[in-house]
């Protein structure tokens, strides 16, 4: 009720805050901690609390999906790399289970005075590790929790732990966050290769919160009988053991897992279906449709760039042969590695070098690639000019303009340059509407284009003037 009527102005609370029952007066700010512990369902009701709400979400290790938004700018994302002042990387090892191992590192850190945290994830047999344990280590202290201890005893016994009242804590993953005991400096994680990065990194954390080393040992199976992910897991770990490596970890396992789907329910996993390229331009395409319609208003007008390109990716279909033929280049996958260099360049400076590797490697250029690299040309100033298809058949060049006639493009000073060059051209080039799948387009039509140079040397003229 005081939340209704304003009379609070910050609230803390678990996911009991997303119920329908808990209402606002007036939501301006959310903050999601441990975002990686959120399933999808309850972010789509956080999101839906209020329209517009600026949303501060806070990790150490991005789940997949999450960072992918990051990198491709549909979130804003901040980095803190500097460690809380004497803190010292955390030392990872990967080992086998042995009791002689458990037994000296176990005693190491009680001599110094320290803690120690034991994980392992299964209930039904935790009083057994914990035994062993004890006999391992006679002097130590040894305490047992988990999650399906009555709340108030578990309570009692981490209070306890961080009051220094015994030496080793058995438990499972419930000392994953939230859990600060700046006196344990050794933690061990049982059957290692059955979580994933973010709990790995997440436990590791529970240590090195002093000012003394902390030593964590993922005990897991041989190599060889692990999953290739694991592997790849285990292996991020023991890569990444410096402070503030959690990005770097988050982004070994957008590569180990994928990036998730675009819309519903998976926040990780392949784009097996379409292929992670055309994952990336459906996701950039759609950004930059909602940036400029239904999220206009809440980014500032954009200067307009000279060099802005309207059109995200110009297509192009010929009947002219523009190739590396098979006596140029006779390897197969050495011509499809060119294919996709060529594609990636993206300036003239590039395209030259990219000639001169090609006379380097394989001797004087072809016709048939001479026509390719300057097809290469043509698809640039035709991308610059604010065509997303290019036809050149039968002796015409067909120019197809951006398909969205509310676009921006049409109200901007490269449209008006592209009538000017049209008028003072009028003799070759012409603008036409044909009305296509798509829609009503606007086409620039050229006609005795019989070969792709041809057409390079009339549109250069749009970029010289």
């Amino acid at each position: 009720e005081r939340l209704e009527n304003g009379r609070i102005d910050i609230v803390i609370g678990t996911h009991q805050l997303v119920n329908k029952a808990v209402k606002f007066k007036d939501l301006g700010l959310l903050i999601v901690d441990e975002e990686q512990k959120f399933g999808v369902g309850v972010k789509d009701k956080l999101k839906s609390l209020k329209e517009n709400v600026d949303v501060l979400t806070l990790t150490a290790t991005p789940i997949p999906r999450t960072l992918q938004f990051s990198l491709m700018a549909a979130r804003d994302l901040s980095v803190i790399n500097t460690a809380p002042p004497n803190r010292y990387p955390i030392e990872s090892n990967v080992v086998r289970f042995n009791e002689t191992l458990i037994r000296e590192a176990i005693s190491y850190e009680i001599q110094r005075d320290g803690q120690v945290f034991f994980i392992h994830n299964r209930i039904e047999n935790i009083t057994e590790v914990a035994g062993l344990i004890q006999r391992l280590v006679p002097d130590a202290r040894v305490g047992i929790g988990h999650g399906q201890m009555e709340g108030k005893k578990l309570e009692n016994l981490m209070k306890a732990f961080m009051g220094g009242e015994f030496d080793v804590l058995v438990s499972t993953t419930i000392i994953e966050s939230g859990l600060d005991v700046s006196n344990a400096n050794t933690i061990f994680i049982n059957n290692a290769n059955n979580f994933g990065l973010s709990d790995l990194h997440q436990m590791r954390g529970r240590v090195g919160r002093s000012n003394k080393k902390a030593f964590c040992y993922f005990i897991t199976p041989p190599y060889e009988v692990m999953t290739a992910d694991a592997r790849k897991r285990i292996q991020a770990l023991e890569q990444f053991t410096a402070l503030g490596s959690g990005f770097n970890i988050a982004m070994k396992d957008l590569e180990i897992r994928g990036a998730g789907d675009i819309l519903g329910g998976e926040q990780s996993g392949f784009i097996n279906e379409i292929g992670f390229e055309t994952y990336q331009k459906i996701m950039a395409e759609a950004i930059d449709e909602l940036k400029n319609s239904e999220f206009k208003d809440l980014y500032e007008a954009p200067i307009e760039d000279e060099n802005k390109a309207f059109a995200l990716e110009t297509q192009m279909d010929a009947d002219i042969e523009m190739l590396f033929p098979d006596d140029y280049i006779n390897n197969t996958s050495e011509r499809l590695k060119l294919y996709t260099t060529l594609n990636g360049l993206s300036n003239e400076s590039e395209l030259d070098a990219f000639e001169k590797e090609l006379i380097d490697r394989f001797g004087p250029i072809p016709d048939e690639t001479k026509d390719l690299l300057l097809a290469v040309q043509v698809k640039w100033i035709c991308n610059y000019m604010g065509m997303e298809k290019v036809v050149m058949k039968k002796g015409k060049f067909l120019g197809y303009f951006i398909a969205n006639q509310q676009s921006d493009y049409y109200q901007s000073a490269r449209f008006r340059k592209v009538l000017a060059f049209v008028q003072a051209h009028s003799k070759q080039c012409s603008l036409k509407e044909k009305q296509t799948r798509s829609g009503l387009r606007l086409l620039l039509v050229i006609e005795g284009v019989h070969k792709v140079n041809s057409a390079y040397k009339l549109l250069s003229n749009f970029t010289a003037s």
